[in-house]
């Protein structure tokens, strides 16, 4: 069996399927296969497929620009260096380019979900943050799954305790939430709900590892967990200003980014994240006002939700979806 070495420990972890092959799914997939992993995109239609595959061609893409610069006495500053990739100080363009090329290779896309599970010892759940569509999914995937099989979610703002019983193990069953553009931004937030048992959390430690993830292990389910608990407030708080008319797009980033010299605004950091995440989470909120934060609700500063479920679904019927399709509040083609 392959194992992967975790800090002197070895780990049984093999087969990895990824349900869902969104911007955020298609990324742990490519992340997994480049660390060696055999990986398996779920997909649920064909149309799926279509709309994966080009962001897979992308991503082989973006390693490889990704280590061409990084081979050169500036792309090896420690702010710029992607982690995700190799270490500093063993870092090996031509091993790195090998890798990538594998993973592009063996990635493997299929829609029979019986067929994608089996044998699988992890399944990390990356589907649209839809309650009711993960409980479906759940219930569906259940009787399909070896005994053996660990059940993550990729999810940061619905909680695992919402699912465990619906994976039919909710022992094996906690959440694994990944940083967007994983190849240089290489956490991931860890955390187990009641029923986890200790030693899946451990292991699923372990598998973050061996993908070269900083594993953040996370000691209380809360929405958000530890990045987006902070990331969708600033988010929600710059399309609230857009949706109640009071700036557009384009400055509500520049009054950001000029005004603290962070690299990136709200509008540009929601083209990266997809309008189709964007407009799922806002949905969950309309549904919980109090989901985001009970001090919002203190405050009386309620978000205007309903405003900005209406301009995301918009652009969405329009085919803006972000980066991903070329248009999303800024246009890259």
């Amino acid at each position: 069996m392959f194992c992967q070495e975790t800090g002197g420990k070895k780990m049984n972890y093999k087969k990895i399927v990824v349900a869902g092959g969104g911007v955020l799914g298609s990324q742990i997939a490519f992340q997994a296969a480049y660390c060696g992993f055999d990986v398996t995109i779920w997909l649920r239609s064909k149309g799926s497929i279509t709309r994966t595959q080009p962001k897979l061609d992308h991503l082989k893409e973006t390693y490889l620009a990704t280590i061409k610069e990084r081979d050169t006495p500036e792309g090896k500053e420690d702010h710029i260096f992607a982690l995700g990739l190799a270490d500093k100080d063993t870092f090996d363009a031509k091993a790195c380019r090998e890798k990538t090329e594998a993973a592009y290779k063996n990635i493997k896309l299929e829609l029979d979900r019986k067929k994608a599970v089996e044998d699988a010892d992890l399944v990390i759940e990356s589907r649209a943050e839809n309650e009711k569509d993960k409980i479906a999914f759940y219930k569906t995937l259940a009787p399909l799954l070896p005994e053996k099989t660990v059940i993550v979610t990729n999810s940061s703002t619905l909680l695992p305790s919402r699912f465990a019983k619906y994976t039919g193990r909710p022992g094996k069953y906690l959440s694994l939430h990944f940083a967007n553009h994983i190849w240089k931004n290489n956490t991931a937030e860890i955390r187990s709900q009641p029923q986890t048992d200790e030693k899946y959390f451990k292991e699923v430690i372990d598998f973050a590892n061996a993908i070269r993830r900083i594993a953040l292990p996370v000691l209380k389910e809360k929405n958000g967990y530890l990045l987006n608990s902070r990331l969708v407030p600033f988010l929600l708080s710059g399309l609230d200003l857009y949706v109640n008319g009071v700036s557009d797009p384009k400055s509500i980033d520049l009054a950001w980014t000029r005004g603290t010299g962070a690299p990136k605004g709200p509008f540009q950091i929601f083209d990266i994240v997809g309008l189709t995440t964007a407009y799922n989470i806002v949905r969950q909120f309309q549904k919980v006002p109090g989901l985001l934060s009970p001090l919002l609700k203190k405050r009386r500063m309620p978000y205007n939700f309903k405003g900005m479920a209406k301009v995301l679904k918009k652009y969405l019927d329009e085919g803006k979806l972000g980066r991903c399709s070329g248009e999303g509040f800024y246009k890259y083609k």
